[in-house]
């Protein structure tokens, strides 16, 4: 028995792959969706095949010489028609992604505007891709650089902010005068559909976005992977994942970005405004439930200061309201899936087993749904397996300690490089442990560093290449190099 969605939320959202502008039924059947706060199938969404993926990519090529020849400026209309669509459907949207994804509604209304913002900021972009004219050096001609679109776009999004993950890809590259071919999760595949609705509503073209939803991601990667027509690969998900892309990708050289995996460290030092920090903790902890490659997941705080804000972000904690997102005064939704909530339920166990202490949380409650409390953990001994792994769940272990050398080598002993966070009262010391840390991007006195006007990405095995910014939009473009003399 599947849900009557539009009675829920508002809007009729597709169920069926969208390739060249017709919704298709597809070659493979249905997936189910699934309502993480029940466990009940929501609705079932067409399965792209292998051979959906070629025929969308195909429906792509047909339309990139005509889509990268419109004039800029009406590239960026259709994007800044489709923000206006998405403010004004914002608490449909909303209401939808809580039903897929289990997040509380109002992290999901906040993501909604979030994703938003994206079709704006590069409605705006879209004039701006700028070359430059300058003398060679020598004098014996002019050096002409011009930025021409990439081409083909193989997009794969993860489920945990399933709008925004989308629009952050689609904006630029449709900006850029690319066509691209969505690959959205399949535990959330309602939102990217819904988006693709509106950018058709936008005016954008047909074939200039196709979205594939699947239940066998592997296989039509690979299809689409090794097709010479696509020429860009940008995902965001795994490291693990990650690598193997880029293994594929290396076959026809093809252009990637990676927005991969996290485990950002969260200073405090004894200078730090504690409350102020707490409060930061708890953004950069409980945005989306701990689902999210930004999330603080390990917290190191100054031995000076470590009592006072561990009982301060307890308190915070253990206030939260558990329960289904659509819910009144629900703080805290469902994890995805069983598997998500094994995980974390795993890493909790584990840490306590090496002697952290539980102060709040540290269980799954029993009732339906994938939920797991709201959990701190105290004293957390500095090897413990917890710190090594991204949670992706509602649990903060902290560390103590005295030395802030020793705590910057902690923060940087991880593979990833994603982000950090640091609290400090003293802003010439906080740039400077700022440079010391390993990490794309550095939030000093703040728990929320994503901004579509910022540029979004790690080091290490965090991943390639920005998003967001002017730095997105050229992610989807070629540099071409111009001799000429006049």
């Amino acid at each position: 028995m599947t849900a009557d969605l539009a009675s829920i939320t508002g809007i009729e959202t597709p169920t069926r792959l969208l390739i060249g502008g017709q919704w298709s039924s597809g070659r493979s059947g249905t997936l189910p969706v699934v309502d993480p706060a029940t466990e009940d199938v929501l609705t079932e969404v067409a399965d792209a095949s292998p051979e959906d993926g070629l025929e969308a990519v195909e429906a792509a090529a047909g339309a990139l010489p005509a889509w990268s020849a419109t004039p800029p400026r009406q590239r960026g209309e259709c994007l800044r028609k489709a923000w206006e669509l998405m403010v004004q459907r914002s608490e449909q949207l909303a209401r939808l992604m809580v039903l897929e994804n289990g997040k509380a509604l109002r992290d999901a209304r906040g993501e909604v505007l979030y994703a938003a913002e994206f079709f704006r900021w590069y409605a705006e972009e879209a004039v701006r891709i700028d070359g430059h004219l300058s003398v060679a050096p020598s004098g014996a001609n002019r050096i002409m650089v011009l930025r021409q679109p990439v081409g083909v776009s193989y997009m794969i999004t993860p489920w945990n902010f399933p709008a925004a993950m989308a629009t952050r890809k689609i904006g630029p590259a449709l900006a850029a005068g690319c066509t691209v071919v969505l690959k959205p999760a399949k535990e959330t595949p309602l939102s990217a559909l819904a988006v693709a609705q509106i950018l058709a509503e936008a005016g954008v073209p047909d074939g200039v976005v196709n979205v594939l939803p699947t239940m066998k991601p592997g296989p039509l990667t690979q299809a689409l992977l090794a097709d010479p027509r696509v020429r860009k690969l940008s995902f965001t998900g795994s490291t693990e994942v990650g690598r193997m892309l880029l293994k594929q990708a290396a076959d026809y050289v093809t252009n990637c970005s990676m927005e991969l995996g996290g485990n950002a460290p969260f200073l405090v030092l004894d200078d730090a405004d504690v409350d102020a920090a707490v409060d930061g903790a708890f953004l950069a902890k409980m945005r989306n439930g701990g689902e999210a490659c930004t999330a603080a997941n390990r917290f190191y705080v100054h031995e000076k200061v470590a009592s006072e804000f561990s009982a301060k972000l307890t308190q915070r904690l253990a206030a939260l309201k558990v329960g289904p997102g659509l819910e009144d005064g629900v703080d805290l939704g469902p994890l995805v899936n069983a598997d998500t909530r094994s995980k974390v339920a795993e890493l909790v166990d584990s840490a306590t087993g090496a002697g952290a202490r539980v102060l709040t949380g540290g269980q799954a409650p029993e009732r339906a749904g994938y939920y797991y409390l709201p959990t701190v953990l105290d004293s957390v001994p500095a090897g413990a397996g917890i710190l090594s792994e991204e949670i992706f769940g509602p649990v903060a272990p902290i560390v103590r300690f005295t030395d802030t050398d020793q705590a910057i080598a902690l923060a940087n002993n991880t593979e990833y490089g994603l982000v950090s966070y640091l609290y400090s009262g003293d802003l010439r010391r906080a740039l400077q442990v700022a440079e010391r840390l390993e990490a794309g991007m550095v939030g000093i006195n703040r728990g929320v560093v994503s901004d579509p006007a910022a540029p979004f990405g790690g080091v290490k095995q965090s991943g390639l290449g920005r998003e967001g910014a002017h730095e997105g939009l050229l992610e989807y473009t070629e540099t071409k190099y111009i001799a000429v003399d006049w």
